[in-house]
């Protein structure tokens, strides 16, 4: 048994899961292994689209879950590539079983249709991180995310940057360019605060779109908020007060230290600005 407890709800979740279950072209099984053609391209080139989504409520309508924006993100990738969709209803079928047994899932579509949904439970400690902040560690510019504006199967540079915290006391990496300039982490998209606005890079730098990135955009509007999206460089990144990082699983997580090859940047993890936030992920 599994209980989490989720930011946006007053009570706690339990959660029962099967420990190998996923949903594979219209089937529930539960093994351990997917089969695969030896010739695949998701195998051998990763040529696949994904999304990972937090089920709020055990409701894919819940407006937390944002279940139609990460469908609309699987459609417009497979459009812009030319792919063959999958039958929509079997992956929400799919998706409506796992949620029974997973707070997260992640919904994999392979070029010819296929539809691949997995299960998982949220991140440990999760609540403590949200509440005190991590370490995070710069990469160098060699781990650059294939086709940023697409979150595909191809995940080899991102993954390997998140091995270097195994190595460290950080909990995750921020990728950056050749010229230092900060981009995003290797689970999500960066936040800053200064001169009473928020900052974020802007996608035009390489980064993915992501959906609770759009989430945060949306909510600061309407609030009237400023939001500066400019190039973090080495400069305006010492001069943030705080900063964060956003997923459509975490929600948001402050940075509190960042580890550099010439010294740590330190941060504010409970700054006044996180009020801001405060009623984003509330139902």
């Amino acid at each position: 048994m599994f209980v989490a407890y989720s930011s946006c709800q007053l009570s706690l979740v339990t959660f029962f899961p099967v420990p190998f279950m996923y949903w594979y072209c219209n089937k529930l099984i539960e093994s351990q292994k997917l089969e695969l053609d030896i010739n695949d391209p998701g195998l051998i080139y990763g040529a696949t689209v994904f999304t990972t989504l937090r089920v709020y409520d055990h409701s894919l309508d819940h407006n937390l879950t944002n279940w139609q924006a990460h469908c609309s993100r699987l459609q417009f990738s497979l459009q812009t590539f030319d792919w063959t969709e999958p039958d929509w209803d079997f992956v929400r079928q799919g998706a409506e079983i796992l949620l029974q047994h997973f707070p997260v899932l992640r919904i994999t579509i392979f070029p010819d249709g296929r539809e691949w949904i997995t299960g998982r439970l949220l991140p440990e400690n999760l609540t403590q991180k949200q509440k005190h902040g991590i370490i995070a560690t710069l990469t160098n510019g060699e781990f650059a995310r294939s086709l940023p504006s697409h979150k595909t199967g191809n995940y080899l540079s991102a993954w390997l940057a998140r091995n270097i915290v195994q190595s460290s006391k950080a909990e995750e990496v921020i990728l950056i360019d050749c010229e230092g300039n900060w981009l995003e982490t290797s689970t999500g998209n960066l936040w800053g605060w200064k001169e009473e606005s928020w900052w974020t890079p802007p996608l035009t730098v390489g980064i993915l779109p992501g959906i609770e990135r759009s989430h945060i955009i949306t909510h600061l509007e309407k609030r009237q908020t400023t939001i500066q999206q400019q190039l973090w460089t080495p400069e305006l990144v010492k001069k943030l007060e705080a900063i964060s990082y956003t997923n459509s699983v975490v929600e948001i997580i402050p940075i509190h230290t960042v580890q550099q090859p010439i010294g740590s940047l330190e941060y504010n993890p409970y700054h006044p600005c996180y009020s801001q936030l405060k009623g984003l992920f509330l139902p």
